[in-house]
């Protein structure tokens, strides 16, 4: 996806521009629309109403501020619901309301895809009540979508407000932001006397950075992005289901030490505990981006918890292999916080509801354990991952590519489906940390790592992983002895 940071001010909407920027998403000549039979009342009986009404068509061509029809993005079939800021302000009435729930029937019905494009204000004053009680319409239909396994891709444009943002668009599977859109709950008018009007909150980029939008893509990319998350969720244009994620290959021109042979073998015969700990700590070994580009063709990722956190040292998201779409979760290395954690858990609900396999790549020294991550509630964030592996309705299948310590490993770790790569472990907690616990003095270490059997051979002969995937060939054993982890210590 493009725009792995806040894009520049060249990125900013051109708001001086009166074209729909759902029209910028859907292929030329594409929409064939429904709904227009859908009328407006005045159910506040709103003085002079009707006669904005009739301004509002005749400046923009619309009946209502929501077009929806079935259209094709990069020539792949999505129903979209689009919004025209031109129209009212691009305001949600009880028409709009019933013509997004429409909407999201033909894409059940259809087996499409909602591709939902906001310029929107948010309720329509006019309409009062009425049209408040459209965001349980909006919810209503969103939910239907999510039980029929239909996804739900939210583009958010300038501006994204009020009950749009928290009915449509933030409910979203993958949410996509144009760099620089008014994005919030709460419109111009509406926020308090001292908030600071230029404060990024507001703005796409502050929903990016806080976890609530997974990209940031100007409007020229729009399509390229819209179309990019469709061939792999859209259940018309992803390939045959497997039964499980297939096992990952070794990664191309990766390093090892010694081994060979098959995926299932013993692999790190002789080797100890001490000695694999500094194998899966080596800077050479293969991290989870190489794993990652070796296994996937195209893909694409989900960034942040939808609670305000992003784990910039956790991957999540969808990619095409051998032209059927996985799911996946990836440590990288480094100490997963509560947000990471819960961004998984949000990966697997996906995943789930789609009817996608998933792959978890494990690599962490542990869970981040400063007091921020206790107040950021990393314990609950474990155990609802925990919960959500255990509970999964979709094939899990993970790999222990390097560190694999203590819950903050094993929460990734599918119980039936457990793998190990040659140069990886894992244990209770981290050898460094099992001294202290139990009062030993540092040269203690690499017996009471021995002691904590955590090389593949011994984990595969107690039947806690399946098997062992070895590199292709046999290579010079370059493992050192560790020196203990700073990062293991209290």
């Amino acid at each position: 996806m493009s725009c792995a940071r806040p894009c520049s001010a060249m990125c900013r909407p051109m708001t001086a521009d009166p074209r729909p920027v759902y029209q910028e998403i859907a292929d030329a000549g594409s929409l064939a629309r429904f709904g227009d039979e859908i009328a407006a009342g005045n159910p506040s009986d709103w003085p002079g109403y009707q006669a904005q009404l009739r301004r509002a068509r005749k400046a923009t061509g619309a009946r209502h501020a929501v077009t929806t029809g079935v259209a094709t993005v990069e020539g792949e079939p999505c129903v979209l619901v689009g919004f025209d800021f031109a129209f009212l302000g691009g305001s949600m009435g009880a028409a709009e309301g019933a013509r997004i729930a429409r909407a999201f029937s033909v894409a059940a019905a259809q087996r499409l895809p909602v591709v939902g494009v906001a310029a929107s204000g948010g309720s329509r004053m006019q309409e009062g009540t009425t049209a408040l009680t459209q965001m349980q319409a909006v919810a209503a239909a969103v939910a239907g979508a999510r039980r029929a396994g239909i996804p739900h891709i939210g583009v958010a444009g300038d501006p994204t407000t009020g009950g749009v943002w928290s009915s449509l668009i933030a409910s979203a599977d993958v949410l996509v932001g144009v760099p620089g859109a008014r994005v919030s709950f709460s419109g111009s008018r509406t926020r308090p006397a001292g908030a600071d009007p230029g404060s990024g909150d507001y703005l796409a980029e502050g929903q990016w950075a806080h976890g609530f939008a997974d990209v940031l893509a100007p409007v020229h990319r729009l399509r390229a992005e819209v179309a990019a998350v469709i061939r792999l969720l859209s259940p018309r244009s992803r390939g045959g289901v497997p039964d499980r994620a297939p096992l990952p290959a070794w990664p191309a021109g990766a390093s090892a030490g010694d081994g060979g042979g098959k995926e299932d073998d013993g692999g790190d015969r002789g080797a100890d505990g001490w000695a694999q700990v500094g194998r899966a700590r080596g800077r050479g070994r293969a991290r989870a981006d190489q794993w990652l580009a070796g296994y996937f063709g195209q893909s694409f990722e989900i960034r942040g918890d939808r609670c305000g956190g992003v784990d910039l040292g956790l991957r999540c998201g969808f990619g095409s292999h051998d032209g059927a779409t996985i799911a996946y979760i990836a440590q990288t290395g480094e100490r997963t916080t509560a947000a990471g954690f819960r961004d998984a858990t949000r990966l697997l609900g996906l995943a789930g509801r789609l009817g996608l396999p998933v792959l978890t790549l494990i690599d962490t020294p542990g869970a981040a354990a400063a007091p921020a991550d206790e107040a950021a509630g990393i314990g609950p964030a474990i155990a609802e991952l925990f919960v959500a592996v255990a509970a999964s309705q979709v094939p899990v299948t993970s790999v222990v590519i390097g560190e694999g310590v203590s819950g903050g490993a094993l929460a990734l770790a599918s119980p039936r489906d457990l793998w190990i790569a040659w140069d990886g472990y894992l244990a209770v907690t981290a050898p460094e940390l099992a001294a202290s616990i139990l009062k030993l003095d540092a040269a203690d270490i690499p017996a009471v790592a021995g002691r904590l059997q955590l090389t593949p051979a011994e984990l595969l002969a107690r039947g806690i992983v399946r098997g062992i995937i070895q590199p292709p060939r046999p290579a010079a054993d370059d493992v050192r002895q560790p020196t203990p982890d700073s990062r293991a210590r209290r």
